[in-house]
């Protein structure tokens, strides 16, 4: 048994592309020419927070480090689509804005004077609501809450002509109006697609009626659900619904693959004769928090993460998403909230104060009367700081100019922009050999091993210490690598930490219907290397599943079995790892899920093996709540008598 179990990670490709040695800010950005794209093609950016953001105190800069106008600093990278989200009533009564920039229409009149001033044009989003509306909230302003949508459709008919008109007679360049934000199934309080189409019909009569060139978008998110887009569109067919323009968010987060986003818009467009847009994108250029109230994306999270966060990571993301609807004959590509930096870089108090006066964070404390379950618990500031176009003190980064860039491409020496950790994980009685090289993710977002250079270690200290985690530096590609090295006992599961493709050895049956139920590719939610067993289902009780594997041959003796396991939105589990003996269960340890990276290991001791047993090591995962989630990773037996 005096064998290295040692599985060298950096040597795989991370596909994930997640880089925690991150790469210092490219001298100079590449990108690459998009080709056929029109000239008409929208180069979008939301910039809905800008009025708060000044009246917090925030400048823009360019890349000198000058003052200057956000608009004009826009118009000069590419942008020619300015985005801006219209709520009715963002206010308490006594005045108090909600926060996320307060937006009325008289905030998309004066962001859309100053685009007009810039010759770029306006794309209005109604999202019929007093603040934010999403795939989870779609509530009713207060003054239309308890109406039926026949009721509510000739309201918002009126109000939707009425903002139309004060933006036509400020001389705002309207090119687009959306009739709601990512309306997944519900909106404006309506939950039925009947209710749906007569909130969104009448927006639409507003639309035709004072700006009839102007084309009409609905909003949907979610592409990754392919079944539910080809639904809704189906649905507002059947409607007959008049509109021009399907759109959807697109965050490469959480939305599925470029490929799968082109193949579904590309399926509505033909058969139902409209134009598609992504309406929001965004990346993050560092995984860092600029304004002391923590942000959505981060290294952390139960997300993908497919470029390094990093500039040109985000040039990347931008430049790809372009030049996927581009190739499918999509009309444009709006990023999303690209200006909205940290009020301030002093103090948590000192931004909240800005926060709660000007309505510059997420999320006021008055917003609690609307929202009471998430802004009313969670009001503070931005979320998004770090996936701007613009470092934390307000100056424009290089990725800015790709809007630009996108129409004639940049070249640029290639290079290393970030490196994915190496992860080691070797017998204290075997050899451990460092790796060589490490995977290098390039400017061009190709990847390649690159040399890599490692600072002294002791190797037999290291042993001498027993088990333990440590972490090593070195260098390669002109960065900072990462060696996570492990020494632990030998373990006499095979591919223990699902690190490697052939999974074979492993056996899972879904014994109620587990929508997903694979190994995935994750290294933030794996407990060590890059990979775990995942397992997720939508509806309530469908989660129920057994993962083990047979062991031969093991000497005779005591072993200790444990596995790690965690997760969330479970409700009522029934959750146990499990050792059989022969076919017969010889021992059980409950286990449970609570949230994310907050891993739970079971362990059973003393399993008694004599010589020709063959022994079974598995959990058993039942959750009745619906979203169940989780993850399964190092299952370890190990000899108690090493």
């Amino acid at each position: 048994m005096n064998k290295c179990i040692a599985l060298l990670l950096a040597a795989v490709l991370a596909l994930s592309g997640l880089p925690l040695a991150l790469a210092e800010e490219a001298p100079e950005l590449y990108v690459r020419k998009v080709e056929n794209l029109p000239e008409d093609f929208f180069l979008g950016m939301d910039v809905s927070s800008c009025l708060a953001e000044e009246a917090s105190g925030v400048v823009w800069r360019d890349a000198d480090g000058n003052v200057r106008d956000l608009f004009e600093l826009l118009a000069e990278n590419g942008v020619n689509l300015i985005r801006v989200r219209v709520w009715n009533d963002p206010f308490d009564a006594e005045g108090h804005g909600y926060g996320g920039g307060s937006c009325t229409i008289d905030t998309a009149v004066e962001i859309g004077r100053r685009a007009a001033a810039r010759g770029m044009r306006l794309l209005v989003d109604f999202h019929y609501s007093d603040f934010w509306a999403d795939p989870a909230k779609q509530q009713a302003p207060k003054a239309w809450a308890g109406l039926s949508a026949k009721q509510k459709a000739p309201l918002v008919e009126e109000y939707t002509r009425d903002c139309l008109l004060k933006l036509k007679e400020a001389g705002v360049d309207v090119a687009m109006v959306q009739l709601g934000n990512e309306t997944n199934g519900k909106l404006c309080g309506e939950k039925t697609w009947m209710g749906i189409y007569r909130v969104m019909n009448g927006g639409a009569k507003a639309v035709r009626e004072v700006y009839p060139e102007a084309l009409i978008a609905v909003h949907f998110a979610n592409p990754e659900s392919t079944d539910n887009y080809l639904a809704w569109a189906s649905k507002l067919d059947y409607y007959k619904l008049d509109y021009d323009v399907f759109g959807t968010s697109y965050y490469p987060y959480w939305h599925g693959t470029l490929d799968n986003l082109k193949q579904v818009l590309s399926t509505i467009a033909q058969t139902y004769g409209k134009k598609v847009m992504v309406l929001e994108t965004s990346y993050a250029w560092t995984p860092e928090d600029g304004d002391f109230s923590g942000n959505t994306i981060s290294d952390g999270g139960v997300y993908e993460k497919p470029y390094p966060f990093t500039v040109q990571g985000q040039a990347n993301e931008v430049a790809d998403v372009i030049a996927a609807m581009a190739e499918i004959g999509g009309i444009g590509v709006c990023c999303w909230e690209g200006a909205w930096v940290p009020v301030g870089r002093s103090s948590w108090e000192e931004n909240a104060a800005k926060w709660e006066q000007f309505g510059s964070g997420w999320a006021s404390s008055y917003a609690a009367e609307y929202d009471p379950d998430d802004a009313g618990k969670y009001y503070g500031g931005c979320a998004c700081d770090n996936q701007t176009f613009f470092d934390f003190d307000g100056k424009a980064l290089p990725s800015l100019a790709v809007f630009r860039l996108v129409r004639e491409g940049q070249a640029a020496e290639r290079r290393v922009d970030a490196l994915d950790d190496c992860v080691l994980i070797c017998d204290l009685n075997g050899e451990v050999s460092l790796p060589e090289t490490v995977n290098a993710v390039m400017n061009d977002n190709s990847r390649e091993a690159v040399p890599v250079t490692w600072e002294p270690i002791d190797i037999a200290a290291l042993k001498a210490a027993g088990e333990a985690n440590y972490t090593f530096h070195g260098e390669a590609g002109g960065r900072e690598a990462t060696l996570l090295l492990s020494m632990v006992k030998y373990n006499f599961v095979r591919n223990f930490s699902f690190e490697d493709s052939d999974l074979g050895m492993w056996r899972c049956t879904d014994l109620g219907g587990t929508e997903q139920l694979y190994c995935e590719e994750k290294k933030t939610d794996s407990l060590s290397g890059v990979k775990h067993w995942h397992f997720y289902s939508e509806k309530a009780d469908a989660v129920c599943f057994e993962l083990e594997q047979d062991l031969t041959g093991l000497p005779a003796g005591a072993y200790t079995y444990r596995i790690s396991i965690q997760g969330g939105d479970g409700g009522e589990t029934d959750i146990y790892s499990y050792v059989k003996v022969n076919g017969e269960t010889v021992a059980t340890c409950p286990t449970q899920i609570t949230s994310w990276s907050n891993w739970f290991t079971p362990e059973i001791t003393g399993v008694q093996v004599a010589e020709g047993d063959t022994v079974t090591i598995g959990i058993h995962v039942q959750c009745k709540g619906a979203g169940a989630w989780g993850k399964i990773d190092d299952a370890i037996l190990n000899s108690e008598a090493e």
